[in-house]
């Protein structure tokens, strides 16, 4: 800042009113600085400045999945939200493993961003990353139904599970299968579970079966897909609730590709959380709509009025309804 000072032939004040506060500063100096800051490759030190100013406008946010259009949604609502408010936003993804999420956790901590929001594997934070919580705003995304410590956002996942199922019993099916899992390593897949088993129990007749699965990939879907493809006619389903997107066009594809059942004539198929990888499949899914823009917008609002007013700041936890898009997998073309 001293070298475009001196070549600009200002004080270092002004060099500083220019980058900071510019419509304070007459148009023909500002011009002068600027042109000097082009000559000499002038580049601020953000690190210096938040040091000197004890206040960062970077916000961390570690996903679990960046693979899944649902984490990416988030993160397009994060920063719309927080680009309006003259934050920036850094992007850590988890992959799915635990130790990778910590280290994030741990970096951002470090890096001392103004909050974090974080979209943890189970839904809450663990124990031993608590204290991170505890030295700066924090908001949880896709978050699990419990009480928590802070700020959190999460979808009603009963709600979808019980969403997919009444659509395929409206449609007269009543042979349901749900696929996917680990139910007991996630929040979100036993309560969609939990909602389909709920309204499965309202229809006399119907039955629903659980196809457990070790993830809810692609993979994941085209070994229950060829499971079902082995089974007779009379001991196959004619309605499937997917976990999610991804496990459904594995369905889709072993299916279509191993056996001569049609979608949705012979069996039809819902999954949950509108990914958009799923959109291209052979037979386009019904799906469970879940917010995930809505939810990472939500959840930077909650940390940027926390950040606003900590000392008066109440923590909220806000659940977002989720909605059905019917295509063919269901109702056919």
């Amino acid at each position: 800042m001293l070298d475009v000072a001196h070549h600009a032939g200002v004080a270092i004040g002004t060099v500083s009113n220019v980058l900071n506060r510019p419509d304070g500063v007459t148009p023909s100096i500002r011009d002068r600085v600027l042109a000097s800051i082009d000559e000499l490759g002038f580049v601020r030190n953000r690190a210096a400045s938040k040091l000197a100013a004890g206040v960062s406008n970077t916000v961390g946010v570690v996903l679990a999945d960046l693979a899944n259009s649902y984490f990416t949604d988030m993160v397009r609502g994060a920063e719309q939200s927080a680009s309006k408010a003259g934050k920036f936003v850094v992007i850590g993804n988890s992959d799915i493993d635990i130790a990778k999420q910590r280290s994030y956790l741990t970096f951002f901590d470090e890096e001392q961003v103004s909050g974090i929001l974080v979209a943890p594997l189970g839904g809450v934070i663990p124990p031993e990353d608590g204290h991170i919580a505890r030295q700066r705003p924090l908001v949880i995304l896709d978050a699990a139904r419990q009480t928590h410590a802070h700020c959190a956002v999460s979808t009603n996942n009963v709600a979808a599970g019980r969403i997919a199922a009444e659509h395929l019993l409206g449609l007269g099916r009543r042979r349901l299968v749900f696929a996917g899992g680990p139910i007991a390593r996630s929040r979100a897949l036993a309560d969609r579970l939990q909602g389909a088993q709920d309204a499965v129990a309202d229809v006399e007749g119907a039955t629903l079966e659980h196809m457990s699965t070790d993830e809810v990939q692609v993979h994941d879907g085209r070994r229950v897909g060829a499971l079902l493809a082995h089974r007779d006619a009379d001991a196959l389903p004619d309605g499937i609730v997917a976990a999610a997107d991804l496990l459904a066009l594995g369905i889709v594809q072993a299916l279509t590709s191993s056996s001569s059942y049609r979608f949705p004539d012979d069996i039809a198929l819902v999954a949950c959380d509108d990914n958009r990888s799923a959109y291209d499949s052979i037979v386009p899914i019904s799906t469970v709509d879940l917010p995930g823009q809505k939810m990472g917008s939500t959840g930077m609002r909650l940390l940027l009025e926390e950040l606003a007013d900590s000392a008066e700041h109440e923590h909220q936890h806000i659940t977002l309804d989720p909605t059905l898009t019917a295509r063919e997998s269901t109702i056919g073309r």
